[in-house]
């Protein structure tokens, strides 16, 4: 008789090398191989145009692709069987290590700038996008000094001393560049860990008060910020200039209408679209796939950041606070970016150069988002052992 294929079959030959990896939350992993399968299929799409355009092939960017999500799909495994206490000790590490990153891209002959910004490293055939490893990396520091300092926390304000002076020496950095987009969706991401760390509510939101006076200072303070921001909120006002990246993706989105116009037939994506294969792919998605579509995307990103959620609770419950605070800090920080990305192409937000995690065109992004993810199983799975070795306990009688 044949073997139904499931995911328990899928995921037995891991169980030998990664032990625990039969314990893993199959619900999860099959919607992060769902969004992973829609996003190579919605960015080969995308960029068929482009690839012919530049480089005489259609498939030319949906190889480098495949080759990126291959490399993501061998780090998410590997941090998949990394202890967390692991991570936890490369915090401080991994602190100077995005310090002299953000040092190093603004260095001439060392970043490369694409478009006025300098946010990229090359690496031979390849650009490391510098402010995505930043994020993570901050996130798993913040999580680890959270962490160390308990219950402290909650009680006194001298913790947040170090978040507040590393949150702006990163961001005068990361605005250096400039990268505008990538501060505002850390500092979001580190308040929402703060918060569940138990900060007094005063100190955090006196910190929010200031971060966002100071983050309206800086949109007042430059031209084309402000004009980003006056051309969402009416981009049919200048069409073909400050709002024709908007006005095309609004009109990709009411192409689809409710099912789409079919899978490939996207017009917006032929030169008409600015970045169909990197920024704007959901706008691409909504052309081709409707409604429809767009809602099943958007369920499967809130699965992710629901589950994420889940997993940090699970977590602070048991007492393991590094693994927690990183659960939520990944979750929070994924639905974010895909909230703005999202917002972005709906006319919802101002235009901001943020990809859609596990769509959109890019090496960095995707192998980041993969380490991401990876330490996010790798803390639910963390999290079921102290559950089964804890209902494994004998029980002490009552004497």
């Amino acid at each position: 008789m044949t073997e139904r294929l499931s995911l328990s079959a899928l995921s037995a030959p891991l169980a030998g090398r990664f032990p625990g990896a039969g314990e893993i939350d199959r619900g999860l992993l099959l919607v992060i191989l769902t969004l992973a399968c829609l996003g190579i299929v919605m960015m080969a799409s995308a960029s068929v145009a482009i690839g012919e355009a530049s480089s005489d092939a259609a498939t030319h960017f949906l190889q480098r692709q495949a080759t990126f999500l291959a490399l993501g799909t061998l780090i998410f495994g590997a941090c998949l069987a990394t202890p967390l206490a692991w991570v936890a000790a490369a915090g401080s590490p991994l602190l100077v290590l995005s310090f002299a990153l953000l040092v190093a891209v603004l260095i001439p002959g060392v970043g490369n700038e694409v478009n006025g910004a300098t946010r990229w490293i090359p690496l031979g055939p390849v650009n490391v996008q510098v402010s995505e490893f930043v994020r993570l990396f901050l996130i798993i520091y913040f999580a680890a000094l959270l962490a160390r300092q308990g219950e402290r926390v909650r009680t006194s304000a001298a913790p947040m001393l170090p978040v507040v002076l590393v949150m702006v020496t990163v961001g005068g950095l990361l605005l250096a560049q400039p990268d505008f987009g990538a501060f505002a969706v850390l500092g979001a991401t580190v308040a929402g860990v703060l918060f569940v760390a138990g900060v007094p509510l005063m100190v955090w939101l006196g910190m929010g008060a200031v971060g966002g006076l100071g983050g309206l200072g800086l949109i007042l303070s430059e031209p084309y910020r402000l004009e980003r921001l006056t051309a969402f909120t009416d981009p049919w006002a200048d069409p073909f200039a400050s709002g024709f990246q908007l006005t095309q993706s609004l009109i990709a989105v009411g192409r689809g209408e409710w099912l789409g116009v079919g899978l490939g037939n996207s017009v917006q994506k032929l030169f008409y679209l600015p970045e169909a294969h990197t920024d704007f792919v959901f706008a691409v998605l909504a052309e081709e796939l409707g409604v429809v579509g767009m809602a099943v995307t958007i369920g499967l990103y809130s699965f992710v950041v629901l589950r994420g959620c889940g997993v940090g609770a699970a977590s602070l419950r048991r007492g393991r606070l590094f693994g927690g605070l990183l659960a939520y800090g990944v979750a929070i920080g994924f639905g974010l970016q895909a909230f703005v990305n999202m917002g972005v192409n709906l006319g919802l937000l101002p235009t901001k150069g943020l990809t859609l995690p596990l769509m959109s065109y890019g090496g960095s992004s995707l192998v980041v988002t993969s380490l991401a993810l990876g330490l996010l199983m790798r803390a639910d799975l963390e999290c079921r052992r102290d559950g089964r070795s804890a209902s494994q306990r004998p029980r002490r009688r009552p004497t």
